[in-house]
């Protein structure tokens, strides 16, 4: 256990943190899932900047590498335009 107020008060910020980068990074999942699913070309246009803006997001707060997030980019413009 932490001894000194600083690294106690270092373990509450880093789980609260942890707690808000694991929500942001399930959505952003949920999201890509349901795009993914879509089958009409207009919706999923209508879809594809805001989760394109939200990988942007993990990426720009290192939840997720910056390559990872261009290449999930990708690959999502791509089944989109597939349709």
């Amino acid at each position: 256990m932490a001894n000194h107020k600083s690294a106690l008060k270092r373990i509450r910020s880093n789980e609260s943190k942890r707690v808000l980068n694991k929500y942001q990074h399930k959505s952003t999942r949920t999201a890509m899932a349901k795009l993914e699913k879509l089958e009409d070309k207009k919706e999923a246009a209508k879809l594809l900047p805001t989760v394109l803006g939200m990988v942007d997001k993990l990426a720009k707060r290192n939840i997720i590498h910056k390559n990872k997030a261009s290449n999930l980019k990708s690959k999502l413009t791509r089944g989109v335009n597939a349709l």
